[in-house]
């Protein structure tokens, strides 16, 4: 996985006013923790992380104030819920060679046996543990002519070297179901049945 570069300035403002001046200059707030460290706030450029955030657990090398050089990987992402832009990040700090622990998405490829079948994903991402510098973008299954009752568990799916579960082998990734028949709403059948007996 390639390394997004991002510049950020430490900042020692802090509360809700500090965070809607940072945001209205189109920088995000955010905090770097991990290993240890005390946490440090940053400030980050909104554009630049927003598209490092289009990868899911994308590597960020954080230059910070021009001193020092991080690594980290987004932990948790705040959007506004109406507008959809980015409000708060909190950054892992993590090591090169250093296993983490993170959700991977899971792509399916083929298509399910014929007659209405649905897939249901279980699990919308799959928890493995990863070099910190090899974290999978994502990860592949193939749901070619599956039926109904069919199910791929977590031991299932093949995953890149280097990389290992972090759920049970059994945990249920996708299942088949069959497609239910509409049924007529519970009220509309009593009814019928009194006009009968009337």
């Amino acid at each position: 996985m390639a390394e997004v570069k991002i510049a950020a300035e430490s900042r020692t403002e802090f509360g809700k006013g500090a965070a809607r001046r940072i945001r209205r200059d189109s920088k995000v707030p955010g905090v770097l923790y991990g290993h240890g460290s005390d946490p440090l706030h940053l400030t980050l450029p909104g554009h630049d992380l927003l598209l490092a955030l289009r990868t899911p657990n994308v590597l960020i090398s954080l230059d910070i104030d021009g001193k020092t050089n991080e690594l980290a990987i987004p932990k948790s992402v705040q959007r506004d819920p109406i507008k959809g832009y980015l409000e708060h990040v909190d950054l892992l700090l993590v090591k090169r060679g250093e296993k983490v622990t993170v959700e991977i998405p899971v792509h399916t490829e083929g298509e399910l046996a014929p007659g209405g079948y649905l897939l249901e994903h279980v699990l919308n991402a799959l928890p493995v543990e990863a070099e910190a510098t090899h974290i999978p973008g994502a990860v592949t299954v193939s749901i070619e002519g599956l039926e109904a009752g069919a199910s791929v568990l977590a031991k299932d799916i093949t995953l890149p070297s280097g990389v290992t579960l972090a759920v049970e082998e059994d945990a249920v990734v996708l299942q088949v179901l069959a497609a239910q028949a509409e049924e007529a709403p519970e009220g509309e059948a009593a009814e019928g049945d009194e006009a009968a007996e009337a």
